[in-house]
């Protein structure tokens, strides 16, 4: 691997990472050999088990559990991480909830505010605790994972649509904003990439989305974990206020 790429001496703190997308990510920058920080919320068992096959790779890192809408769970998991592994220095925003398609009489504004809370507050909060070090050290990465879908325009998803539509703002105006202290922020917007989650999503939808994709075929997990060790690493050092779509050329500007 190119020194560029390597992550070695750095710590790199992935929401969401016990399954899924996030799981790929932390793994990739694991074996990029950055001390990863694992993220969970809710399912404890599943998430040690994730831990453990990530330790039987030979990855360094250690496991912390913290809902990341939470401001004081996110100041007190980001000291915790700072004491064991050591000062942040990619943080990648992954976590998200549950994502049902439904037109927009069938959402309530309760709905509305939690895609708001997981993707526009959620990286405030995560932000703000990881800053201090960044700043005081000059450098840093903060990558947000976003989506197609804002770029698609996806109808029966507003609620989730408008979230990452802000949140692609939110990484515009940081990036300009935390730029001179050479901290990057990009996004990264997958397509639909099949995970644990989309098990019992009907065949036909999938093969639909398939049929569409340019390269004709489904992305992997790993696909969009190597653009996040690309923009973790010193080869993206002059690259900020991004969207980088791993989505087989769905989305074309």
């Amino acid at each position: 691997m190119s020194q560029d790429f390597h992550l070695h001496g750095r710590v790199a703190l992935v929401t969401g990472s016990s399954k899924g997308l996030g799981k790929a990510m932390a793994f990739a920058l694991g074996k990029a050999g950055a001390r990863v920080a694992l993220n969970y919320a809710n399912d404890q068992a599943w998430a040690e088990r994730t831990f453990a096959e990530f330790t039987a790779l030979g990855y360094e890192g250690a496991l912390f559990r913290a809902n990341v809408t939470d401001e004081h769970e996110v100041n007190h998991m980001v000291a915790d991480i700072e004491r064991t592994l050591g000062a942040v220095h990619t943080l990648v925003v992954n976590a998200t909830p549950k994502q049902p398609l439904k037109p927009i009489e069938e959402y309530d504004w309760a709905f509305y505010q939690s895609m708001l809370d997981f993707f526009v507050k959620s990286p405030y909060l995560l932000t703000r605790a990881v800053l201090p070090a960044m700043k005081q050290r000059k450098a840093g990465r903060i990558i947000n994972i976003t989506s197609e879908v804002f770029a698609r325009g996806v109808g029966n998803f507003s609620a989730y649509v408008a979230a990452k539509g802000a949140q692609i703002g939110w990484t515009r105006s940081m990036a300009t904003e935390l730029a001179p202290w050479h901290i990057t922020v990009n996004g990264v917007a997958p397509g639909w990439i099949p995970v644990e989650r989309h098990a019992d999503d009907p065949q036909h939808e999938k093969d639909a989305y398939e049929r569409l994709i340019p390269m004709g075929q489904f992305g992997t997990p790993e696909d969009v974990g190597g653009a996040v060790v690309f923009l973790s690493s010193d080869a993206s050092r002059f690259v900020t206020g991004q969207s980088i779509h791993v989505n087989g050329g769905m989305t074309v500007f």
